[in-house]
């Protein structure tokens, strides 16, 4: 009789139906769906690692890539970028208030705080695109070798970067770019740098401070500068074009990968970011008309919770890979 009870109740628990475990079928969904997600992402990361430690010795350098702060100029590196995440771990918080006050069938609290998280996940999508943008419009400018080398300018008294439109000489008829009365342009010509490598050389032989940066780290872990004679000697011998900003072709920044990885990885969690705001807005207004208090729970909420949850915790190591390391 005890071993026919004890084989009932395992049946009861491990049998499924539809809440195996005490859990319903949605959430289940929701758990396969992130541990899926989790091992895309960790696949996309461990790419990323592998490829920069091939190329460590010419991986750009974190803190001299995004020093950028809406509204201010100078350097300030990895701020804004911790702003942002401390934006987004911010919005998980409210997420968990959120599912709490649902579980306590409290409504008008879930409904401010998924207003939060929605403020929050809106703030960090934006923030992103305007990282983007600065990013691929660039600061300086660079001249990329016949070998695909990135070569950038620094004050060689200070070791400061230096823009290309604080030196280079403009020379009038230096380039003509097709017109679209001649009906060509939009066939084999694309939009034109600021300054023709011609421009960049003789601005650069003008200012004797100015030496070149290339993209090898010396033994500190820092991009080896080099003399005067040397800088010219390999502007004349090897400077092909001029890269101003980032793209999928060129990156003024340093190796190409870096961008290519860049847009790629941060982009896909963008977009996992950008998905659960929608989520978010769908689920505050169903909250608002009062669709799960007739249901008498939130577990929607709770759900849409462990998804936003999810791309917190990936923004983490998307930081931690890209920023900090």
């Amino acid at each position: 009789m005890d071993t026919t009870v004890i084989t009932g109740e395992e049946e009861n628990v491990w049998g499924g139906g539809n809440k195996p475990l005490g859990a319903s079928y949605g959430k289940m969904m929701m758990w396969f769906f992130i541990v899926s997600d989790a091992l895309t992402f960790s696949g996309f990361l461990a790419a990323y690692g592998f490829t920069r430690f091939k190329f460590l010795e010419t991986w750009p350098i974190a803190d001299e890539v995004f020093t950028h702060v809406p509204f201010f100029h100078g350097n300030y590196p990895m701020i804004y970028v911790a702003l942002m995440t401390f934006i987004l771990i911010m919005s998980s918080v409210t997420m968990v208030l959120a599912v709490d006050a649902g579980h306590k069938m409290q409504h008008n609290k879930v409904v401010w705080y998924m207003f939060l998280t929605i403020i929050g996940g809106a703030i960090f999508v934006g923030s992103q695109a305007w990282e983007w943008a600065t990013f691929i419009k660039g600061d300086y400018g660079a001249i990329e070798t016949k070998g695909g080398r990135i070569l950038q300018f620094v004050d060689g008294k200070t070791g400061d970067r230096v823009a290309l439109a604080d030196f280079a000489k403009i020379i009038e008829d230096e380039r003509s770019q097709h017109t679209s009365s001649e009906g060509v342009w939009f066939e084999n010509e694309g939009t034109l740098p600021t300054y023709t490598v011609n421009e960049v050389l003789q601005g650069f032989q003008a200012n004797q401070n100015l030496v070149v940066r290339t993209e090898f780290k010396d033994e500190n872990g820092h991009k080896t500068i080099l003399s005067r004679e040397d800088s010219l000697m390999k502007l004349n011998k090897e400077a092909a074009l001029v890269v101003e900003g980032a793209n999928l072709i060129h990156n003024e920044y340093g190796s190409r990968l870096f961008a290519d990885f860049f847009f790629f990885i941060t982009g896909f969690h963008g977009f996992h970011v950008f998905s659960g705001v929608i989520i978010n807005i769908i689920i505050f207004f169903n909250v608002i008309l009062g669709t799960y208090e007739k249901r008498k729970n939130y577990e929607m909420v709770e759900k849409v919770g462990l998804y936003w949850h999810f791309v917190d915790l990936v923004w983490v190591f998307v930081f931690t890979f890209f920023y900090l390391v």
